[in-house]
């Protein structure tokens, strides 16, 4: 038995120190022409370049990035098969009554890549200059203030929640097919508010269709530096961003673990791998395969409170 232990460790040592010599498999869990697919291959390429072999990006959409993420936990964890998730993870752990994977546990993380601030924006017909004004005014209205979403259980919707619940307020959900649509009715005062990505947002604000009452992540967006944010604001505690990055089965040997991790680092530190990401209104960010490990099960037992306390039925 020790020998066959040992047998087992030495033919794991080869892999990773042959890694990789064969093309590896990106699995891109959303249609092609997507945010998180525009993300994905910019630093599928990057990381082509630092490994020197291909890095294939396969689009693998259904169920809310549900199937794409469950292919890659079924995969040898050989480093050949890698995920580029983003804040899904944790949403699909609190939105799915029964999912065939789970996050914190079936994936080796390997780094954050990037993450993605959005924008409180409303109708400008109210008479709301600030956060704090909007949230008087939802008090005085309980339940009769609208929000759009991007759909139930999108960004769009579980961050509005998650501002409702921070301001101790009652709002009323309307989700839509789509950011566009939600937008479209926002602008019109169809619905009062929306949690928008800053890209299709920023320009409806600037031509002052839309009011901007703050960003919601934890420093201000280089996109929108004079927009603040929304801790900045009064809403104390107030974190949200879409973040985007690299996984790999569970039990991928440690040592190629570490070689993505340093390769995806080189690669994201290229000026053209920086400026492409900021043209999608994106901020580049890493941190160690630990660190990512530890957010991921932070953010997964947040958005679990977020939709319990919000009522949000299991699929």
């Amino acid at each position: 038995m020790c020998a066959a232990v040992a047998g087992s460790l030495l033919a794991v040592q080869a892999i990773a120190q042959n890694y990789p010599a064969k093309p590896i498999r990106f699995v891109v869990p959303f249609a092609p022409g997507g945010g998180t697919d525009i993300i994905g291959r910019i630093v599928a390429q990057q990381l082509n370049e630092e490994l020197r072999q291909p890095v294939v990006v396969d689009n693998r959409a259904g169920a809310g990035s549900a199937l794409g993420a469950e292919i890659v936990t079924k995969a040898p964890a050989d480093g050949y098969t890698l995920l580029f998730g983003n804040i899904s993870l944790a949403f699909n752990q609190a939105l799915y009554a029964s999912l065939p994977y789970d996050a914190v546990r079936d994936f080796s993380p390997v780094t954050l890549t990037s993450v993605q601030p959005n924008i409180v924006v409303i109708y400008p017909g109210l008479p709301a200059q600030t956060i704090a004004e909007f949230a008087a005014l939802a008090r005085a209205k309980p339940g009769q203030l609208t929000y759009g979403s991007a759909g139930i259980g999108s960004g769009t919707h579980l961050s509005a929640e998650l501002l409702a619940q921070s301001l101790k307020i009652s709002l009323l959900h309307v989700p839509y097919r789509g950011t566009g649509p939600a937008l479209t009715d926002t602008i019109g005062g169809q619905v009062q508010m929306m949690v928008s990505t800053i890209a299709p947002a920023l320009p409806l604000v600037k031509s002052g269709r839309l009011r901007a009452l703050g960003v919601t992540s934890a420093k201000r967006s280089a996109a929108t530096p004079d927009i603040p944010t929304l801790m900045e604001a009064g809403v104390a505690g107030y974190d949200y961003s879409t973040w985007y990055g690299i996984l790999a089965p569970a039990q991928t040997p440690r040592a190629i673990i570490e070689l993505l991790h340093r390769k995806t680092l080189a690669g994201l530190a290229r000026e053209d791998a920086k400026r492409k990401l900021e043209a999608q209104g994106v901020d580049t960010i890493t941190n160690t395969p630990a660190e990512f490990h530890a957010y991921l099960k932070a953010e997964t037992r947040k958005w679990i409170d977020v939709v319990r306390t919000a009522g949000i039925p299991q699929q």
